[in-house]
């Protein structure tokens, strides 16, 4: 199921400078969710397993079962819009998995991801917005005017985005420094502008989903790019400082307008 990674000098650098000994691995088979018995085939790879588990109490009753299912006892790597990158820190040392759908990706991008769960893995990120918001998500749920699974990507989206005023330095600076990785940061950020611009009016023409806006504003974080509104208000020094409680009342005021 599993095989480990050959990775090229700069990025073995990255690793070694940012999160050393943390396991690159390639997966045979692609998934939302890693099967229980794969995931714990992780245990043949590394020290020690340690799955994560929260209060039931986090998780409101309508949310989707696989959310019920990650805050349980189940060892449970992956979740719906991890991507195709996935890191965990549930295993001693942290496991980067990267899945067989980015075969025909240009290399550099598929670098750049494996280099984005490094720095995010090196800076101690939250491994899911469960983490994140904590006793907090029943007041985003409550605050989210929206269906249980759009809920859950607007989570995600502000999770990644807090998580992205703190990475985003380091990727500026391997632009400055003019690495291929800086490169193709500057390439998906690339990607992300032309279409951050029209974006309130498709969401008010109803032509874009509010969690598809979100999930799209909130990945220009890390890029560095302008937001439109009513996103630019999680670009600040606040959100990065108050977190969770921040991104709620974000929510509670976003919502009262909407």
């Amino acid at each position: 199921m599993f095989s480990e990674r050959d990775l090229p000098e700069d990025l073995d650098a990255v690793r070694e400078e940012l999160a050393p000994g943390a396991v690159v691995l390639d997966c045979e088979s692609d998934f939302e969710t890693l099967p229980p018995a794969q995931a714990e085939d992780l245990g043949l790879l590394v020290d020690e397993l340690d799955p994560a588990s929260y209060p039931e109490e986090w998780v409101p009753e309508d949310a989707p079962a696989l959310l019920h299912r990650y805050a349980g006892s189940d060892f449970t790597i992956g979740m719906p819009g991890d991507g195709s990158v996935v890191w965990t820190r549930q295993t001693d040392p942290p496991v980067i998995l990267v899945k067989p759908r980015v075969e025909g990706a240009p290399e550099d991008f598929v670098d750049f991801l494996i280099a984005e769960a490094l720095v995010e893995i090196g800076i101690d990120a939250p491994e899911h917005f469960l983490e994140f918001f904590g006793d907090r998500y029943p007041q985003l749920d409550a605050a989210v005017d929206r269906d249980p699974n759009s809920t859950y990507q607007i989570a995600a989206a502000l999770t990644d985005a807090w998580v992205g005023l703190f990475t985003r330095n380091t990727f500026a600076q391997w632009h400055e420094d003019g690495s291929r990785l800086g490169a193709a940061w500057d390439d998906a950020g690339e990607r992300i502008e032309g279409r951050l611009t029209d974006l309130p009016t498709l969401v008010a023409q109803g032509e874009t989903d509010f969690a598809d806006a979100t999930e799209l504003a909130c990945s220009g974080i890390k890029h560095g790019m302008d937001l439109p509104d009513p996103f630019g208000a999680l670009d600040n020094r606040a959100y990065a400082n108050r977190s969770a409680d921040y991104a709620v009342k974000w929510a509670e005021k976003t919502f009262e307008m909407l």
